[in-house]
């Protein structure tokens, strides 16, 4: 028996330093394959510094981690620990943190705006988490960016000039303030068809459960 599709938007808020974005996104495709014969899916990504006043320099990861959120080395062994686990479950390589530096991300976020116009955005941000939590690379780093946007075949002098002249600059900042504005201070922090949030990077049983309610009450509602 076919199944009628539906049109799906998803609108995921996140930042490309934040490993729960990348574990969130990975059980929500697990989740969306398990019903792909239910939904044309539109992914959208969104911006959020988790650390809009990083200096250019960055912070040692350790030192980030103790200063914000009071964890320990131990404590901070024990996350990674979990994370790479996850991470390996879903084939995304997590490194094992070591000399890492936390960085500000308003660059990336500028360069993912306009990946979003030219339909490469999902592509972009992907190769930036494998860039930040995998290679361990600056991706607050102008040449580490565009090397980035030419690995998933992104024009690099275009990329390069959006950086100098940051023309995509206020339309981030105007998006940031927009989602703080609906109330997301946390990512990653997802949105089904311009409503029906779920935040945090929930199970694939619980998208699972969004995505057949959502489905139910629209296909009941066209009916």
């Amino acid at each position: 028996m076919s199944v009628k599709a539906m049109e799906l938007k998803v609108d995921i808020v996140s930042d490309v330093v934040c490993p729960w974005c990348i574990i969130g996104y990975k059980q929500l495709m697990l989740a969306l394959e398990q019903r792909r014969e239910h939904f044309s899916v539109t992914l959208r990504w969104h911006p959020f510094e988790l650390n809009p006043c990083m200096p250019e320099t960055g912070q040692d990861f350790a030192e980030h981690m103790a200063m914000k959120y009071g964890a320990t080395p131990a404590s901070s062994a024990q996350a990674r620990s979990r994370l790479t686990a996850l991470g390996e479950s879903f084939g995304f390589t997590f490194n094992d943190g070591s000399g890492q530096r936390m960085r500000n991300t308003f660059r990336a976020h500028q360069l993912l705006h306009w990946a979003g116009l030219l339909g490469q955005q999902t592509a972009l941000k992907l190769a930036l988490f494998e860039a930040f939590f995998t290679r361990g690379e600056d991706v607050n780093d102008v040449s580490v960016l565009v090397a980035v946007a030419g690995a998933v075949g992104l024009d690099v002098s275009e990329a390069k000039d959006i950086l100098d002249d940051q023309r995509f600059a206020t339309a981030v900042r105007s998006e940031q303030q927009a989602w703080m504005d609906r109330d997301v201070f946390a990512v990653p922090a997802f949105f089904f068809n311009d409503g029906y949030p779920v935040p945090g990077a929930q199970t694939p049983d619980t998208f699972l459960r969004v995505l057949d309610k959502l489905y139910d009450k629209t296909m009941s509602a066209a009916s």
